[in-house]
């Protein structure tokens, strides 16, 4: 009908069959941004906010939406991730986010890097929201995908 892989000849919804795809090592890295004002970023960053040490929760928030992706997103494949890294680089003006994961399987982990970045900010948000509830979430995507039978895939640099 269109040419989704996620709709079938009639235009129904459905989880796509990976059953005859090999297993490879995939990998994906996705990032993400929130801004806010300088006091809550020092905030953040000094681990200085009320409700404790926004980085360290935020990180173990967003390693355990990664692994949780397939109940969030319908026609998520389940996959036994095989590695989740979250990186927080505080700056005066915000927090950015870069997520990185990796299984070996027959799907990429894509979605499971942008869930893991999504839920990291909104916990930074939840966290930091006493100080300033003007913060903004943004920039969410994927940096890179390798693996699989399209192999390599990087996204191109931002325009200047």
């Amino acid at each position: 009908m269109s040419g989704l892989t996620h709709l079938d000849a009639s235009g129904a919804a459905h989880m796509v069959d990976v059953g005859g795809k090999a297993d490879t090592m995939r990998e994906a890295v996705a990032t993400g941004r929130i801004t806010m004002s300088p006091a809550a970023a020092i905030a953040i960053r000094d681990g200085a906010a009320k409700k404790g040490d926004v980085l360290a929760v935020a990180r173990v928030a967003g390693i355990m939406a990664a692994k949780r992706t397939s109940e969030l997103i319908p026609l998520c494949h389940p996959l036994p991730l095989t590695r989740v890294a979250i990186e927080l680089t505080p700056d005066d003006g915000g927090v950015t986010v870069k997520a990185t994961c990796a299984t070996e399987g027959k799907t990429g982990v894509e979605m499971e890097a942008m869930t893991a970045v999504s839920v990291a900010l909104l916990t930074i948000y939840d966290m930091g929201k006493a100080i300033d509830r003007c913060m903004v979430i943004g920039g969410i995507k994927l940096l890179e995908k390798r693996g699989g039978k399209s192999g390599t895939w990087r996204a191109p640099p931002p325009a200047t």
